[in-house]
């Protein structure tokens, strides 16, 4: 479980994150959503480590990350799986060195270990026989899946997804949806994912949590939402489809 206790963040006196608190369940996709520049890309930062809230505690398993040493923050790291909108691969390294990145980094496995992880990653992902391609040799889709093999390679337990289905097609999409889902449940990964994605958001979400101006206005399950009689969240759902 992760657990945000009153995060707060600002930028040149502008704050951007508003005394944010919220959970995040083992083996659970939990949404983060709200509108473009509302703070929850930051609030995201602020939970993997790339940016430091300037007040509140980011909880993993009863492990205050802001409060760890340097490296117990680092084995927390090895925990947290990443992906990036738009894949993030390095285009200069094939399929199979760009899953390999973070083992090569944070391992000591032999190169058959680590090729015999590379491969179950990307059968995993349904991608076989592509080792060898480069992230210009396959499709949107396919980058996403190399993506999610990358961050699944150090067996996370905490998966964060930034817009998982930006500059995908519905069929698509659909699929990546089904693969966080499966690994998710199969692995008891708690997942958390930016979207603006509001058809993935009711399709897959367990939990929800909607940052609205920097603050969390509403948290609850996709079955309660129609219902919550907030205002800002009912115009987001509503602008959201269409």
């Amino acid at each position: 479980m992760i657990a945000l206790n009153g995060i707060y963040k600002s930028f040149n006196g502008r704050e951007v994150l508003k005394d944010v608190s919220a959970k995040f369940a083992k083996g659970k996709c939990t949404f983060v959503i709200g509108a473009s520049g509302g703070g929850k890309s930051v609030l995201m930062k602020c939970m993997v480590g790339l940016i430091t809230p300037d007040k509140g505690v980011v909880d993993f398993d009863n492990r205050d990350f802001y409060g760890l040493d340097y490296k117990e923050k680092k084995l927390v790291r090895q925990e947290i799986g990443m992906l990036f909108q738009g894949g993030a691969l390095f285009d200069s390294l094939s399929v199979e060195d760009n899953v390999a990145f973070p083992l090569r980094m944070f391992t000591e496995m032999n190169k058959s270990e680590l090729l015999d992880r590379v491969n179950f990653c990307l059968k995993r992902v349904k991608l076989e026989n592509v080792n060898n391609l480069y992230p210009s040799n396959i499709s949107g889709g396919m980058k996403k899946r190399v993506g999610i093999a990358r961050a699944i390679a150090m067996n996370p337990k905490y998966l964060f997804c930034d817009e998982p289905n930006s500059g995908l097609d519905p069929l698509t999409s659909r699929v990546i949806d089904e693969l966080i889902v499966e690994i998710t449940e199969e692995y008891n990964i708690t997942t958390v994912i930016n979207s603006h994605d509001i058809k993935s958001v009711f399709d897959m979400g367990d939990h929800i949590v909607f940052i609205y101006q920097g603050k969390r206005l509403w948290e609850g399950n996709k079955s309660e939402i129609n219902d919550a009689g907030i205002k800002e969240l009912q115009e987001f759902i509503k602008a959201s489809r269409f």
